[in-house]
C-alpha cells in the first residue's frame, strides 16, 4: 500500500498484528518498538530451529533467509546488499566507521546542536586522546533545523582540516528533522566524508539513499523498525569514503588470512569488512521479517500516520494538559514528542503513567547535551508515537497527565 493512507481497518489490523497492545498503551516507540508477531514468531522458531539442529548447521540451512535480509534492507533504504552490514546496534555500526578513521591532532568533525549523546561522548574522547576538534553547526532561526548555510560555510572555512560530518537524522529528545538530504548534497559538494545516524528514523519515515548521498548510515532493529533489541544495520556506500576503509576490529567474518599478502592478511570488499563472525541469526531475521513489515505498509503511508497522531498529541497537551510546555521544535516533525509540566519531574511522570500502563520515556540533557544544556533543559518526558498507536490512547495518555495536576 505504498503511498497510500492508513485506513482505520488499516489500524486494527497492525493493533491484532501486535499482542503488546492487548496489554500496555505503548508511548515509548523510540525507545523501542512493540513488536508484531510476525517478527516475533519469526524469532522464536530460528530460535527453536538452532535447539533441535544445533547452531552452525541451522544457518547454514537458512542461509537463503539470512541472505534475503540484506535484499530487503536494500529495497528499503534503495541501496545495494552488498553495502549493507550485520551489527549488534545502531551505536556499534558508528563505532566501525568513527573509531577507525585515522584522526590527527587539529583534525575537526563537525556535528549539529541535537547529536546524540554517545556520539558526542566518542567526539570528546577523540578530542582527548588525538586533538581532535569539534565543530558545532547551530539551527536555523527561522526552521528549527540545521542550519545548511552555516555548514557550508563552516566547511570552507575550516578547510582540509574538516574531516567528518556526523549527523543525527532526528535526535532522541525532540521532534525535528534534519533536512539529511541536504546536508548530504553539501558533503558531496566539498568531498568531506558524511556519517547519518538514522537509528530514529529508520522505519518511522521513507530513507532514500539515493537522494540522501551519505558515506554511511547506522540504523537500529528495536525503535520504529519494530524489530528485536540486540541488532542493528551498517550502510556503508560503495562510491563513499568509507569502503575502502580497514575497520579498527576485523575477524574471520571480515578479513582473511594471506600469506602473500604484505600484511599477513586481507579484509574482504564489501560492507562484510565491518561484520563480525559471531551474531544472532534469530535477531537478523526477525529484523528482516520487521522491514518486510514496515514496507508492505509503506514508509510514507507510515510516516503520515505518524505526523497525524504525533501532531494531534502536542496540540491536546497545550489546549488541555494545565502547565505543559512542549518543547519540540522544527519545520519538520516527526513521532517523537517531548514535554515538560511545570512542577511535576520527568521520572514522576513516568513512574505515575507506568502505574496504569501506559508506557512513556524521558530524556535528559546527557542524550543531546548541546541541544538541551543551550535550552536549560535538564530533562523532558517522550511520548514516541507509532502507526499502530489509536487517538483513545492518546485520550488516555491526556486524562493521566491531568490527574497529576
Amino acid at each position: 500500500m505504498a503511498g497510500k493512507e492508513m485506513t482505520h481497518s488499516d489500524v486494527l489490523v497492525a493493533r491484532r498484528d501486535t499482542p503488546g497492545t492487548q496489554s500496555v498503551i505503548h508511548f515509548n516507540n523510540a525507545g523501542a518498538a512493540l513488536m508484531p508477531h510476525q517478527v516475533v514468531d519469526t524469532v522464536k522458531e530460528y530460535t527453536e530451529f538452532e535447539a533441535y539442529r544445533g547452531g552452525y548447521e541451522a544457518a547454514g540451512a537458512a542461509k537463503d533467509k539470512i541472505d534475503a535480509v540484506y535484499r530487503s534492507i536494500a529495497g528499503m533504504i534503495s541501496c545495494s546488499p552488498d553495502e549493507i552490514a550485520s551489527v549488534e546496534n545502531a551505536t556499534r555500526g558508528w563505532d566501525y566507521i568513527f573509531y577507525s578513521l585515522p584522526f590527527s591532532a587539529g583534525d575537526v568533525v563537525i556535528t549539529s546542536e541535537t547529536e546524540y549523546g554517545s556520539n558526542v561522548t566518542s567526539f570528546l574522547q577523540m578530542k582527548r586522546s588525538r586533538g581532535v576538534l569539534v565543530e558545532v553547526i547551530p539551527n536555523d532561526p527561522a526552521t528549527g533545523v540545521l542550519d545548511v548555510n552555516s555548514l557550508s560555510n563552516a566547511i570552507a572555512s575550516i578547510g582540509e582540516r574538516a574531516k567528518l560530518v556526523a549527523i543525527s537524522h532526528i535526535p532522541t529528545s525532540n521532534g525535528v528533522v534534519h533536512p539529511a538530504e541536504k546536508i548530504g548534497s553539501i558533503c558531496r559538494e566539498y568531498d568531506i566524508p558524511f556519517l547519518l545516524d538514522a537509528c530514529q528514523s529508520v522505519g518511522q519515515l521513507p530513507v532514500d539513499l539515493g537522494q540522501i548521498h551519505c558515506d554511511a548510515l547506522t540504523a537500529t532493529s528495536r525503535k520504529y523498525l519494530r524489530g528485536p533489541r540486540g541488532q542493528g544495520f551498517l550502510y556503508v556506500n560503495k562510491r563513499g569514503h568509507f569502503w575502502d576503509l580497514e575497520p579498527m576490529y576485523l575477524d574471520v567474518r571480515s578479513a582473511r588470512n594471506d600469506e602473500s599478502s604484505p600484511t599477513g592478511y586481507q579484509v574482504l570488499p564489501g560492507a562484510i569488512r565491518y561484520e563480525n563472525f559471531e551474531r544472532s541469526y534469530a535477531n537478523w531475521l526477525g529484523m528482516g521479517a520487521a522491514v518486510d513489515y514496515a514496507c508492505k505498509w509503506g514508509l510514507d503511508a507510515i510516516e503520515r500516520r505518524i505526523c497525524f497522531l504525533a501532531e494531534t498529541l502536542r496540540r491536546r497537551l497545550e489546549d488541555e494538559v494545565k502547565g505543559t510546555t512542549v518543547t519540540d521544535y522544527g519545520e519538520r516533525k516527526c513521532g517523537i514528542v517531548t514535554f515538560t509540566i511545570d512542577g511535576v519531574e520527568t521520572d514522576e511522570i513516568k513512574a505515575a503513567l507506568a502505574k496504569e500502563k501506559i508506557n512513556v520515556s524521558f530524556s535528559q540533557a546527557s542524550s543531546t547535551p548541546f541541544d538541551m544544556r543551550k535550552r536549560k533543559l535538564s530533562s523532558v518526558v517522550r511520548a514516541s508515537v507509532h502507526y499502530y498507536n489509536s487517538e483513545d490512547e492518546i485520550t488516555l495518555l491526556i486524562q493521566g497527565l491531568k490527574r497529576l495536576r
